[in-house]
Formats: C-alpha cells, structure tokens, sequence
C-alpha cells in the first residue's frame, strides 16, 4: 500500500525528530514512526546534526518512497537547535517530538492531538517507560521503578499498559504535542540547553499559566544507556542543567533534585571534613543512604544499586559543576527550602530565549 501523499495546505501534524548517526537504527525508527494512525494528514520531519554515518542517505532514500519524510540539515548540530530547524519547517497545525531511540504506540500523535482540541491544556505528553534491553539497560528500567531511582518525577511509566487517568506534570516531561502557535509563542526551544531542553521550556510553560498535561495511555518505551560510563555523561549532563534551569525558572527546583548533590557533598565532608565531629556526621548520612541501598540491593539485586549510585552521584556532581558554572540559583533554593520567593521570581520568563535555529 503507498503511503498518502502530503501537500503544504493539507498538513495537520508534523513530527519532530532530530537525528545525529542513526544509521544503525534509522530505519527501524522511521517504520515505527510512520505506523501512527492518525485521522489528518501527517509530515515527519527529520533534522541531521552532522552524522560521520549514512543516516541521510538512508533518510533521503527513505523519502523518496514515501512523500511524507523531509529531512534537513541541522547546523549547529544540538537537540535543541535540530527541534527548532523542524518546527520553523513545520507545515502541521500541531507538532510532537519524537526521539530516535524511542518506540511510540501507533496512535501517540492520534491521542495528543484529540486531548489538546479538547482544550484545557496547550501540553499534552505520555510517561516516559524505560525498556531495557542489555544488562546495564535493564538494571536501569529496574532501577526506575524504584523511588530511589526515579526520585519525585511523574513521568515515569511502569510500561503496564494501563489507561488511568490524566494527571498534570511539572517540569519532569517527556516531549508531547502541542498546536505550533503555541511553541512559536514561547519561543520555541532554547539552544543554551543541550540537555534537560524540555524541562526549560515547560518552566516557562508552567510560569505562564499554563497546564502540562499526562496521557497514560500515551505511553512511549525508552531505551536507556547500556553502560555505567554512559549513565554517568547523561545524569551529570541533566544535573548541570538542571542547575542552570533552577536559575533561569526558580520555580522549577524540586526538593529531590537537591538530594544528589547533597549526597555528593556529604560523602566529600566525611573524607575531609576539618573535625572529626563533622566526618562523623557526614558517615552517619551515608550510612542511612546505605540502608536505603541495601533494602534495593535485597528487592531488586547488586547491578541495580551500582546504577542508582552512579545516576545520584552524576546528578550530584553535574549540579555542583552546574552551580559553579553558571552561578547558585538562591531563589530556587530559598524556594525548595520552603521560603518566600522574592517580588517577581515566580512570574511568566519573558527573558530572551535562544533559538537562532528558529530564523535560519
């Protein structure tokens, strides 16, 4: 069966999905991609950040048999800047972004797409359910279902296939669907963030009133790092990051975020703490985050407690690298503390957000 074909005028969705040497799965992301079963006329839009590989070869050679796939060049090579290249090339009412290591059910667009023209929410997204498939992968999805791994965040899905009901995110979200106007109108996403990008803009999302909305059945399977050193690159990264989205959106710090690097920290003050008093406290900290680890180690075995380890302590360390690069957020602390923020902190960002991509 040939797939339909597309005209500019007849674009309901677009599909966002920056790519950087994919060539080893693009093509069984792209089948997945363009199964969606959507009741419009749907694009799938696909910006290259660079690939050594033949990822656009591929892609290209992709297009040519179905209409639908437009792929473009993403210069400056960052997620970021690779959404903002498809959404300014966007032809669709509504918008999704997708990620190449991600598998998304077949009506994921279909449901996003349905619950924001019921309006209330301009932010529709799914849980994010981890999928491992080697050894580190699955210690990690087993880590996830575990609040020691996946902290105070909601958008972590158990992969049960239950419905459920709809609940409302904070800043932890999972790409989604949106109407185009309305990520034009918040500027799009901002190209400082290579990391936790999704995050930044639901905080100004969120500061402007709006609702971010959780579809269980929107369910999306992640695939995580299959290797300890490439856990660790990603939580450090998301924890400097998040550092800088706590200075920029003071609202946006969770109490939990603030857990990993305090462990970080505690772990440095009973190493090297001046007096023996404090190196003693700090031991007795660790030795409660100890027991928490060992009753893990018991339900969930040995592997899964080196990655709960390596993903606080990345955090940890991420945020305190994050801090001294970019500055302490104090109003974001005052506010995790429970403390007033100060006149204005917490009202719309109308700073300026860096999104060259958007203009090019």
């Amino acid at each position: 069966m040939s797939p339909p074909s597309v005209s500019p005028a007849s674009v309901d969705a677009s599909v966002l999905v920056p790519v950087l040497n994919e060539a080893e799965s693009i093509a069984e992301t792209v089948r997945a991609m363009t199964a969606q079963r959507f009741d419009g006329s749907i694009e799938f839009l696909f910006a290259d950040g660079g690939s050594a590989d033949d990822t656009v070869a591929q892609l290209t050679e992709l297009g040519r048999a179905d209409p639908r796939i437009r792929v473009f060049d993403n210069p400056l090579g960052g997620t970021a800047s690779g959404l903002n290249v498809c959404l300014r090339e966007a032809r669709g009412e509504f918008v999704a972004r997708m990620d190449a290591h991600t598998y998304y059910r077949e009506d994921y667009v279909a449901l996003g797409v349905e619950r924001l023209r019921r309006g209330g929410t301009s932010w529709v997204a799914g849980p994010q359910v981890p999928e491992g498939r080697g050894r580190v992968s699955l210690a990690v999805t087993a880590a996830l279902r575990t609040p020691f791994g996946r902290g105070a965040s909601k958008k972590w899905g158990s992969g049960d296939g239950a419905a459920g009901a709809e609940y409302d995110l904070d800043t932890g979200v999972f790409g989604g669907v949106w109407r185009r106007a309305d990520v034009l109108a918040s500027g799009g996403w901002d190209e400082g963030w290579p990391r936790n990008q999704d995050s930044e803009m639901a905080s100004r999302f969120l500061r402007a009133g709006e609702r971010i909305v959780c579809v269980p059945a929107m369910g999306a399977r992640y695939l995580p790092r299959d290797s300890l050193k490439g856990l660790w690159r990603q939580y450090e990264d998301y924890g400097s990051y998040r550092a800088k989205t706590a200075l920029r959106h003071p609202t946006s710090l969770r109490r939990s975020a603030l857990l990993p690097p305090l462990l970080v920290l505690d772990a440095a003050l009973a190493l090297l703490a001046p007096s023996r008093r404090l190196r003693r406290a700090a031991r007795a900290g660790l030795g409660v985050y100890a027991v928490g680890l060992g009753a893990c180690a018991k339900a969930e075995g040995p592997e899964v407690v080196a990655v709960i380890v390596t993903m606080h302590a990345a955090h940890g360390v991420g945020f305190l690298r994050g801090l001294r690069r970019w500055g302490v957020p104090r109003a974001a602390l005052v506010h995790a503390a429970g403390g007033p923020l100060p006149v204005g902190a917490a009202g719309p960002y109308d700073g300026p957000v860096d999104a060259p991509s958007l203009g090019a």
